[in-house]
Formats: structure tokens, C-alpha cells, sequence
């Protein structure tokens, strides 16, 4: 299935989604820590994710991202991101993950007016909890994220082998919390969102 037939063959359409920043959007294995010195180094955009924001683009399917680190890390990690993909702003009183005030707030932030098809997509699984409670479909991405924790290079140098225990791994822990679905980074995501949206057709809830 073609990137440009993969969300638009199903019904209905996504009301919304949420990616995590750091592991998801940019920074593969998310690497950045709340002490990093430079966190620009870490804020080219994952496999797959020019693709699929220009495909909810293309869909008006409004985006934001969610990130706990500090805002200057944050912020240095954003630069790849189109202006149009809303970042998280939470009040200093905030719940932090896992609770699932940010999702909410974020959903705010777009003007949603209900849950109903809204998805969150991420490797971190503390924000991935925050999505189950909040009541929204979930995507954990198996290689890209925190539990692999390598930078590409890293992952590269790894054998087909060594890849595939550490993603077969991490697909475990991410099914072991009630995500949805698991794919390996957001090149595969088009593909899952249109198989979200034919779950729902069918009636599924999250």
C-alpha cells in the first residue's frame, strides 16, 4: 500500500494526533536528557515523519507534540517540525505523565472537542500510559524510542539480529502496557493509522 492511499481508504477520518517529540518526531533513541548540553545535534526528524505530517497535512488532521523536557532542550529540538504542529504549552502546576492531563491539554490546544479518533503515537512508554488514560488510541514506536535508546549510528552497526531482539524486545514492553498497536518508527505509521480508523469502523474503542 502506497504512503498517498494509506489513511485515506478508510473511514472515519482522524480527529486528531499527538506525537511524542524526543524518540518519535526527532532525536531517534530518544537520547536527549534533561542534562544535555546540546540537544540541537539530536533534532533531525525520525524515518518516516516528513512523510506522515505532510500526509495529515494534506488531511487537516491537526497535530501537536509532547515532550517533558525543559524548554530550551525542547526547543532546540523542534527546528525540523513545520510551524503548523502545535507544541504542548502546560501550566507549572501540570500533572506529569503518566497522568493524562497533558493530552488532554494538548488536545485542547487544537480546538478538539472530543476524543473520539484521536490517536497519540510515541516511544516513551511513561507518555504512552498518559495516552491509555486519557482514553486515546495508542502507538508505541518499537526502535526509534527510549527502550532501544541508540542513536542511528548505533542501531546501524547493530547485526539484523541484534536489531531485531532489541525492537522484539521493546515491542513486548510496549504491548505488555495496552497500547494499541506497535510498528518500528513512523515511516509504518500511515499503514497504522488507516488500520485504526478500520477498527473504529468496526465499532472498536480504545
Amino acid at each position: 500500500m502506497s504512503r498517498a492511499e494509506a489513511l485515506p481508504v478508510a473511514a472515519p477520518t482522524l480527529t486528531a494526533v499527538l506525537f511524542g517529540l524526543s524518540g518519535c518526531l526527532v532525536d531517534f533513541g530518544a537520547r536527549t536528557r534533561a542534562n544535555s548540553p546540546a540537544a540541537a545535534e539530536n533534532a533531525d526528524l525520525t524515518p518516516g515523519a516528513q512523510a506522515v505530517l505532510e500526509d495529515l497535512q494534506r488531511l487537516r488532521i491537526p497535530c501537536a507534540w509532547l515532550d517533558e523536557l525543559p524548554s530550551p532542550l525542547s526547543h532546540a529540538l523542534v527546528g525540523s517540525l513545520p510551524d503548523w504542529v502545535v507544541a504542548q504549552k502546560l501550566p507549572a502546576t501540570h500533572q506529569p505523565w503518566p497522568a493524562p492531563d497533558a493530552c488532554w491539554q494538548a488536545l485542547m490546544a487544537l480546538n478538539v472537542g472530543r476524543l473520539d479518533g484521536c490517536v497519540l503515537v510515541s516511544g516513551e512508554p511513561r507518555l504512552l500510559q498518559s495516552g491509555l488514560n486519557a482514553g486515546l488510541w495508542t502507538v508505541g514506536l518499537a526502535s526509534c524510542g527510549s527502550l532501544c535508546g541508540l542513536a542511528p549510528s548505533e542501531w546501524q552497526a547493530l547485526t539484523q539480529q541484534q536489531r531485531e531482539h532489541k525492537r522484539g524486545k521493546a515491542t513486548v514492553q510496549l504491548f505488555g502496557l495496552g497500547v494499541h498497536s506497535v510498528i518500528d518508527h513512523l515511516g509504518e505509521l500511515s499503514t497504522c493509522l488507516a488500520d485504526i480508523n478500520l477498527r473504529r469502523l468496526k465499532g472498536e474503542k480504545p
